[in-house]
C-alpha cells in the first residue's frame, strides 16, 4: 500500500458514522445490504449514501447491484494492507 492510498483510507475512517458502517458490515460476515444499513444507523438516507461513497471511493467496501438493491462486501484485503502499513509505522 503506498502512502497516497494509505491517506485516502485513513481519511475515510476518520468519521464515526463510517466506522459504524464497516463495523455493521463486519457483523455480517462482510455482506451487507444498503437497506439494513439504513436501519442499524440513526442518520438520514443522504448522510449514509454520502458516507458509503466516501467509503467505496476509498475501497474499504465494494458494491455489488442486484436489480435496484445495493449489497456492500467489505475490503478485507485492503483492511489487511492497512493494518500492515499501520505496524510499520508502530514499529
Amino acid at each position: 500500500m503506498d502512502w497516497k492510498q494509505f491517506e485516502k483510507v485513513s481519511k475515510a475512517m476518520g468519521d464515526q458514522n463510517r466506522l459504524r458502517i464497516l463495523e455493521a458490515i463486519s457483523k455480517k460476515k462482510g455482506v451487507l445490504e444498503c437497506a439494513a444499513i439504513v436501519q442499524k444507523l440513526d442518520l438520514a438516507q443522504p448522510s449514509i449514501s454520502h458516507h458509503i461513497k466516501t467509503l467505496v471511493e476509498a475501497g474499504l467496501i465494494e458494491p455489488e447491484k442486484s436489480g435496484r438493491n445495493y449489497t456492500y462486501i467489505l475490503n478485507t484485503e485492503l483492511l489487511d494492507k492497512y493494518i500492515k502499513k499501520l505496524k510499520t509505522i508502530a514499529g
